[in-house]
């Protein structure tokens, strides 16, 4: 199959962009990304009671014959109403949405869900096991050289820094206790720490890490990807904050093993204690940091759009 032309729909946010470019690249697409603004009321009402029309559209979303992509990705609930608009007036094209779109599936050629989220069943659904993302392994090992002068030691281990959300606070006594954890558990058996900051980690945690880690080790103190990839490709061991499935899916990428560094929740995290439940399973993830390191352990390379990718391939016709 030769390269696919992917039109990309999403609302603009982080974690909707990963999810869709990596499957875009999975599926070794050239991709154009175009972001989803409904008008008001519109922007408030669930998809299935909102008109498959442009009207609804702040920013009218246009196709012309040479542009018509052979197929599109959405994800996100805006996303939902012009994905099936533009198959209406172009049947050729393959639509694949991610996450659970609110409306009937056969709206879509394919709908990924992740298994962790929604009941949501359908002849053309697939359930991911994790987030879709834009992480791969080759570019996890491309970039293994750049934190490399940061460093003096091969016991590296590597903590993925998240932020305050509606189910997480991040106040600075639970961050204190993750620390404490981190410096009983590894740097008091060799290792040497890098820190790396997401695009949601206020500028007042990355200050508080470095005052109370930066001796240890490095501390990344902008969002920058070839230090998150790099961080991963030193690391013998990982340790990722719980507030984010995403970040958790990334890790796995990397084959590393991984702790998740708990925190007690604002509200019910039945979606998150169903992930975590799923990635023990698989043996991905160990939900806490223990007194001792455990022994390394392994696992297959985790990465749901290639393996959703590969599924996919057949059906989408060049």
């Amino acid at each position: 199959m030769g390269k696919l032309k992917a039109l990309l729909l999403t609302e603009g946010m982080h974690g909707m962009i990963s999810q869709v470019e990596g499957m875009a690249k999975a599926l070794n697409s050239e991709y154009s990304h175009k972001i989803v603004r409904l008008s008001f009321p519109w922007n408030l009402i669930p998809p299935k009671f909102t008109p498959i029309s442009q009207i609804i559209l702040k920013d009218k979303i246009y196709i012309t014959e040479n542009e018509i992509p052979d197929i599109i990705i959405s994800c996100g609930r805006k996303s939902v109403i012009p994905s099936i608009l533009l198959k209406r007036k172009n049947s050729n094209i393959f639509t694949i949405h991610i996450q659970n779109p609110k409306v009937n599936s056969k709206n879509f050629d394919v709908v990924i869900a992740p298994q962790h989220d929604s009941q949501y069943y359908g002849s053309n659904v697939y359930h991911s096991e994790g987030a879709i993302h834009y992480i791969t392994y080759e570019e996890i090992q491309a970039a293994k050289n750049y934190l490399s002068s940061k460093i003096k030691s091969n016991k590296i281990v590597s903590i993925i820094l998240g932020g305050p959300n509606k189910y997480y606070s991040f106040s600075k006594e639970q961050l204190m206790e993750i620390f404490q954890s981190i410096r009983s558990t590894f740097i008091m058996n060799g290792y040497e720490t890098i820190i790396v900051p997401s695009m949601r980690t206020p500028k007042t945690i990355i200050e508080l890490a470095k005052k109370e880690m930066g001796k240890f080790g490095h501390v990344v103190d902008t969002v920058d990807k070839q230090a998150y990839l790099s961080a991963y490709a030193l690391a013998k061991y990982v340790v990722v904050t719980c507030d984010s499935i995403s970040m958790i899916s990334e890790a796995a990428a990397s084959g590393k093993p991984i702790y998740v560094a708990h925190m007690k929740p604002k509200k019910d995290i039945y979606r998150f204690k169903k992930f975590f439940e799923l990635f023990e399973y698989l043996g991905i993830i160990k939900y806490h940091v223990p007194a001792i390191p455990d022994k390394p352990w392994t696992y297959k390379k985790h990465n749901e759009a290639v393996k959703n990718a590969e599924e996919l391939k057949n059906k989408i016709k060049k």
